[in-house]
């Protein structure tokens, strides 16, 4: 099916309520006020060769939504895990501690890569996730069984700093990616707060992270959100949110991983994915794509890729290729077409003569620049790289550098966005 773009979604969802949504409903759809009207455009709508037209919407908003899997009235559900509640510690972040008359162990310590805090004479005491309370109670504990001392000694851990963490959002978000929250810049540090002892923000909750990744769709079931933990899996209702009451949120901490249920019924028939879409990594996002347990059928869509791109990402088991040149009429035809289970390709791209023009910034490179910045647009490592073309890692990282300097790159993501614009995908 075809989803709007992010800004006509965003208008959609303020001017079509949607019976998946939990926040409060118009009195001008009568569906709505029963829980039974579904915004057309987030459905996916059943396709076969007796019934192949698409949004068909006075059908689709009279089908029922799936129930929230959080249950209940709509109404945020209490607390959330004990697991997961209070001021939770991740890599990065800066911390203050004092021991009772003991010079040796005071200081200030960051916590490591590993989520550990390392101070002298002691085993490393995991961080990650935990609270200052619990940090003091092992810390104490280690002291102990150190024999530094006999008696638990007063131990006083604070938060000097926090630092950004990163996680990953998926599901029914309009921008699902990995991302970064918690950032502060030199001019939000206030003078007063950074001498004090202790630190407190809001920008590592969850929320924080559900509205960077653009917020949640029409058809997103926030009444079982899924954090994913240390490999423990927590499920939150954010209901409360859209009624004005206390909802539940959580501190994230880096590596946490969130989905968002939506409250659509069944798969998707059909998803084009377009090959230049960010952190595709050349065919890789195809695969990871298919890989998945739903078992998708996908088609590659793509105003750049040669004929070479296609016919591996066929062979890979893609339901078609679509180039961006097909007319309106044959794109809707070519979609129909695989959505009722057949596989597309345009006969005239896969077998008439190749003929692309190299894009003026491209000729600035050398043969080897280009099989380089080839490899980038794949996502593959310098390491990986080499061995490709049979090169030492050290002569990658040399062809790596000219190549930013050539295409006016700062870093490996772009030079690949950069690498895949100019056709060297």
């Amino acid at each position: 099916m075809f989803q709007p773009s992010l800004k006509a979604a965003s208008i959609l969802a303020l001017m079509a309520a949607s019976g998946c949504a939990s926040y409060d409903r118009p009195d001008n759809l009568g569906l709505v006020a029963e829980g039974r009207d579904y915004q057309a455009q987030w459905r996916e709508p059943e396709v076969s060769r007796a019934n192949a037209q698409f949004l068909r919407s006075p059908a689709i908003n009279a089908q029922s939504c799936r129930a929230p899997l959080g249950g209940g009235d709509g109404k945020g559900s209490g607390l959330a895990a004990a697991s997961l509640r209070g001021e939770r510690l991740t890599r990065g972040d800066l911390l203050d501690i004092r021991v009772e008359q003991d010079e040796t162990f005071n200081g200030s310590y960051e916590v490591s890569r590993d989520g550990t805090i390392r101070l002298p004479f002691l085993d490393a005491i995991p961080a990650q996730g935990r609270t200052v309370d619990e940090i003091e109670d092992r810390l104490a504990a280690a002291l102990i069984a150190e024999e530094f001392y006999g008696d638990r000694p007063r131990i006083s851990v604070r938060v000097l700093d926090l630092a950004p963490v990163s996680v990953g959002v998926s599901g029914a978000v309009f921008e699902p990616h990995r991302i970064e929250v918690g950032a502060l810049g030199a001019d939000q540090r206030d003078g007063v707060r950074i001498s004090a002892m202790g630190a407190s923000t809001e920008a590592r909750n969850l929320s924080a992270a559900l509205r960077a990744a653009g917020g949640v769709r029409p058809d997103a079931d926030i009444s079982a959100i899924e954090l994913r933990r240390g490999g423990q899996l927590y499920k939150l209702d954010m209901r409360g949110v859209f009624e004005g009451e206390n909802v539940v949120d959580v501190m994230l901490v880096t590596g946490d991983e969130i989905r968002v249920p939506s409250r659509q019924d069944g798969p998707f028939d059909l998803v084009l994915l377009d090959f230049n879409m960010p952190q595709m990594a050349g065919l890789s996002g195809l695969e990871r794509l298919l890989a998945r347990p739903e078992q998708p059928r996908v088609a590659l869509i793509s105003g750049e890729a040669r004929r070479e791109v296609a016919e591996k990402a066929l062979a890979m088991g893609a339901c078609g290729f679509i180039p961006k040149t097909l007319t309106a009429r044959r794109l809707v035809n070519a979609v129909r077409f695989m959505a009722m289970g057949e596989v597309y390709a345009p006969l005239e791209f896969m077998s008439g003569p190749e003929t692309r023009e190299l894009h003026p910034l491209a000729e600035k490179l050398s043969r080897r620049e280009q099989q380089v910045a080839k490899g980038l647009t794949e996502g593959k490592s310098n390491k990986e790289i080499a061995r490709d073309l049979d090169l030492q890692e050290p002569t990658i990282k040399l062809h790596v550098k000219t190549l930013y300097r050539k295409i006016g790159a700062s870093n490996r993501t772009q030079a690949a966005l950069i690498a895949r614009e100019v056709g060297l995908a």
